[in-house]
């Protein structure tokens, strides 16, 4: 096989970035448009009685998605303290621990869940949760939420405490502290920009699920009356406004696609100028 010339290389190397920019350019181009259009659609429907009322009854015009909104925010911290916590954990041990079939099986199963349909984990918890209960909950659609979210937390945190050099590990120890000590004071120390980042990922990607509520929590007009109880949330409002013949709830549905689209890209603003920030000062 013959070497290509310097030529030729240098023909492959330009077509390859121009290709990769074409393609960069499509898919910023892509968002850009969506971005604007969620914007200029939705950007009526957002006032103040949009936060602090519920919906009005069909067909008539005002009201707001506050029930929605509240709902939503209830069930995405039931899955942060469900989800996070084991998703730490369990990074934790398939970077400091984990080395055998068990932990291969564990790696193979996060990188399984994490390209999951949503839909079936919520068909799973409706299995679980909502038959034995026999009625739709908010504790449903935060677990259903926490499913997802658990492989994204435990796939993050491994990776970044296998960042963490081994000689600040040996050095705590050769110091004579616990293993125990020397993860919570050296590894989750050195990492947690890192597993904070993705923590704050992956309440992004749940914030967005729609499929997984329509299993479990459903969907209500009303305040959230209990956790083991029907609970409004915002995707499933904006799936049933959307459907509807009503051009008020039409708009709405606009305005809460907005709100959820703020606020996840917030959050994955926060943690990328985190990160560099912790960077920046390390």
């Amino acid at each position: 096989m013959r070497p290509r010339s310097q030529g030729t290389r240098k023909v492959i190397n330009f077509l390859s970035l121009l290709a990769s920019g074409c393609a960069a350019l499509i898919g910023i181009a892509f968002l850009i448009w969506i971005l604007w259009d969620v914007i200029a659609q939705g950007i009526s429907a957002i006032n103040w009685q949009f936060f602090t009322q519920l919906p009005a009854p069909p067909g008539i015009k005002g009201g707001g998605l506050a029930n929605a909104i509240l709902g939503t925010i209830i069930i995405t911290i039931i899955a942060t303290v469900l989800g996070v916590p084991i998703g730490i954990l369990a990074g934790t041990y398939l970077s400091e621990f984990g080395s055998g079939r068990l932990a291969a099986t564990v790696r193979f199963l996060s990188d399984i869940f994490v390209s999951a349909p949503s839909i079936v984990i919520g068909v799973f918890v409706y299995a679980i949760l909502v038959l034995p209960m026999h009625s739709f909950s908010g504790l449903a659609g935060g677990v259903s939420l926490a499913i997802i979210m658990i492989p994204v937390v435990t796939r993050t945190t491994e990776e970044m405490l296998r960042l963490v050099p081994n000689q600040m590990r040996e050095a705590a120890l050769a110091l004579g502290a616990p293993y125990w000590h020397m993860v919570w004071n050296v590894a989750y120390r050195s990492a947690r920009a890192g597993m904070l980042t993705g923590i704050l990922l992956a309440i992004a990607r749940v914030a967005g699920e729609t499929a997984p509520l329509l299993f479990t929590a459903l969907n209500s007009p009303y305040w959230p009356q209990g956790l083991t109880k029907p609970m409004a949330n915002l995707t499933v409002t904006i799936f049933n406004y959307a459907m509807s013949p009503y051009s008020d709830w039409q708009a709405k549905a606009w305005g809460g696609a907005l709100v959820i689209t703020i606020g996840v890209l917030a959050a994955n603003i926060f943690a990328r100028v985190f990160i560099r920030s912790k960077k920046n000062k390390g």
